[in-house]
């Protein structure tokens, strides 16, 4: 990996960290390309089961750097972060616009610090928001608050994105990354692959399909974890009051399915990789 991100892998949990803190962590198409790269890995290595996302302090991402040609610098990473097939938490230390934002809400879990500055802002400059944001936004927090936010261009605090929904915590800036890797680490020894897998595909998925459809899945995937490898042991662990040994594969055991199966050219589709 160049500089610009630092990848750390250890305890089944993958830490990418933007790296460029003189500059805020700005976004670069180096930092674009390596940022996938890492994310592809993430996906086919059984050994990372969780992946967090962060900036070296102080910031987490703050925007596109604007020293490169306007449209060379773009948040459509490939493959994004919800198609991945681990869970992505966004731990978002410090200030995070544009694009900076725009990555956050491509991921699953964010947490968030409080005093930092949020906001889409590419309409103040005759531009639009990119990285799948009108996408992402309205489906995390209604098309009012995204109104609000992507029309006016408008910057917010921590509490306001917790209050919005667009947070899972709102924390102080120290806090933030702490907060996320325990959380990965409580994935990481209690939820199996598999299933963890397969819930995050369908909860992307399923923001396109109608109600039966969801359903229709819910039960044929359901029926198709309990023969899995780890089919059994949940329920083993708990009648015999010790933690679960997840032994499963996400990339071996993952399931043929009707559900589309869009390629990594950065279109806006159902998420999920072959």
């Amino acid at each position: 990996m160049s500089s610009e991100l630092h990848v750390d892998v250890s305890a089944g949990i993958a830490v990418l960290t933007l790296h460029r803190p003189a500059q805020q962590n700005a976004f670069t198409p180096t930092m674009a390309t390596e940022l996938g790269t890492a994310l592809r890995r993430c996906d086919t290595e059984d050994a990372i089961r969780v992946v967090v996302v962060t900036g070296t302090p102080p910031a987490f991402c703050a925007g596109a750097d604007l020293s490169s040609r306007v449209g060379e610098v773009s948040a459509t990473i490939d493959p994004p972060p919800w198609r991945i097939r681990k869970p992505v938490i966004a731990a978002v230390n410090g200030h995070a616009v544009g694009i900076g934002l725009a990555l956050a809400l491509q991921c699953d879990l964010r947490y968030m610090a409080r005093d930092a500055v949020y906001g889409l802002n590419q309409v103040r400059r005759a531009a639009l928001a990119d990285g799948y944001a009108h996408w992402t936004l309205p489906r995390l927090v209604g098309m009012a608050n995204a109104a609000d936010i992507m029309l006016t261009g408008r910057t917010f605090d921590g509490d306001e994105a917790l209050a919005m929904g667009l947070a899972n915590g709102c924390l102080s800036a120290g806090e933030v990354l702490p907060t996320a890797l325990a959380v990965a680490h409580d994935l990481v020894g209690g939820s199996a692959p598999l299933p963890m897998a397969l819930s995050k595909r369908l909860m992307w998925e399923g923001l396109g399909m109608s109600p039966e459809a969801v359903g229709r899945m819910e039960t044929e995937l359901t029926a198709y974890v309990a023969e899995s490898v780890d089919g059994g042991e949940g329920l083993a662990a708990l009648r015999d009051r010790r933690q679960p040994k997840w032994s499963g594969s996400v990339a071996e055991e993952w399931p043929a399915t009707e559900w589309p199966e869009p390629g990594l050219s950065g279109e806006p589709e159902p998420p999920g990789l072959d």
